[in-house]
């Protein structure tokens, strides 16, 4: 197996490497301060590419594949995760699940826009009661001949506030289990569509996460996702493509935790020579590495399996699972090299830490990858 980056590769990477450093850098513990995300910053993403990267060139999009994209999200990441996760869901759920198994009409309508970065997307799958359990969903879509009638509340929602297009999963033949599920394409605006309060969040503070309030929202038939009954599937296998992105991320923090550690420690002296000269340290340096390494591995195997067109539903899971545990790992390793200087805002390896928890949770837990796993390994 080669794991040679091409050259457009090594070009995507070094423009989103620069990117994270002159644009991303500069204002990130004041963004995590402060829980915002400046909208020219979103514009900038989207006029380099990254916010529709996988998107067809026809629709707007960079035409790149998983790879390309799992290699721009590290680099985002290593810096600032409250970014890469906007870049994440708007490309990996929102973006690819309209490409897949939208209409024509919306895609001209839609897709166009969010790949360009004009506008950004949201997903909405859970709800206050229907997180890991994807199918217990209490937000109904109710058939009424030429539209449907959209009840109910969805929360942890990523770009809540800031995203023009929503796409959200919602009941409509409770009869029908998961069989009975629709998603459907809500515009930012619509009469009965409020927006919550914004989450005041552990980690990944830059990112805008609320509930979202549906009250008898007319939605156009034409603004659903293929068939009747068709919503189940669409989100599971978007999120199957949705966790590579999230394991890039993971990636990209613990990588990010790394790299200031290991410079870190060749400045710091401690009983009269530089830290990293301790073996206490080095061992530290040399298990990070190692995991990243083969986090990597996992992230790219992922990534290639989806561009082959091969089933990355197993590989998607363990990719995630390891890379978010080893972003975790290693970033509370990173604060522990760093000593009291890792406790402070300014030295960022405590934001990494406390943007690398998410990783672990959202578009399903480490135990759900630990499911999805064993039911792929079992199966035969």
């Amino acid at each position: 197996m080669d794991f040679t980056l091409s050259e457009e590769q090594l070009m995507i990477q070094q423009a989103a490497k620069d990117f994270a450093q002159n644009e991303l850098l500069p204002g990130v513990i004041e963004r995590d301060e402060t829980q915002k995300f400046p909208s020219e910053l979103v514009k900038k993403m989207g006029e380099l590419g990254f916010m529709g990267m996988m998107v067809d060139e026809k629709y707007g999009g960079s035409g790149l594949g998983t790879l390309s994209y799992v290699i721009a999200m590290e680099e985002l990441s290593k810096i600032d995760a409250s970014a890469s996760v906007m870049v994440s869901v708007n490309n990996s759920l929102v973006c690819w699940g309209l490409e897949t198994y939208g209409t024509e009409e919306q895609k001209e309508k839609y897709l166009t826009r969010l790949a360009s970065g004009e506008i950004i997307g949201a997903f909405c799958l859970s709800e206050p009661e229907a997180g890991s359990d994807a199918t217990s969903q209490k937000t109904t879509a109710i058939d009424k001949g030429d539209h449907y009638l959209l009840n109910g509340t969805k929360n942890w929602i990523t770009n809540g506030n800031q995203a023009e297009v929503y796409l959200v999963i919602a009941q409509t033949d409770r009869e029908k289990g998961s069989h009975g599920i629709n998603a459907l394409i809500v515009e930012k605006g619509t009469k009965g569509f409020d927006i919550g309060p914004k989450e005041n969040k552990l980690g990944i503070r830059g990112s805008y996460t609320h509930s979202l309030m549906f009250n008898d929202v007319k939605v156009p038939k034409e603004n659903r996702i293929g068939e009747d009954g068709f919503g189940f599937k669409f989100a599971m296998k978007t999120l199957a493509g949705g966790r590579i992105g999230i394991a890039a991320q993971a990636l990209g923090i613990a990588a990010g935790a790394y790299e200031l550690a290991l410079k870190y420690s060749k400045q710091r002296k401690a009983f009269g020579t530089e830290i990293s000269n301790h073996q206490a340290i080095a061992f530290k340096l040399a298990d990070m590495h190692t995991k990243i390494q083969a986090a990597r591995h996992l992230v790219y195997q992922a990534a290639c399996d989806k561009d082959a067109g091969n089933d990355y539903t197993l590989s998607g899971a363990m990719a995630k699972l390891y890379a978010s545990e080893v972003a975790m790992e290693t970033a509370v390793e990173a604060v522990q090299i760093h000593g009291g200087n890792g406790y402070v805002k300014e030295y960022h390896v405590e934001r990494l830490m406390r943007d690398a928890k998410i990783t672990q949770i959202y578009e399903g837990t480490s135990e759900i990858q630990k499911i999805v796993i064993s039911r792929s390994i079992l199966k035969d």
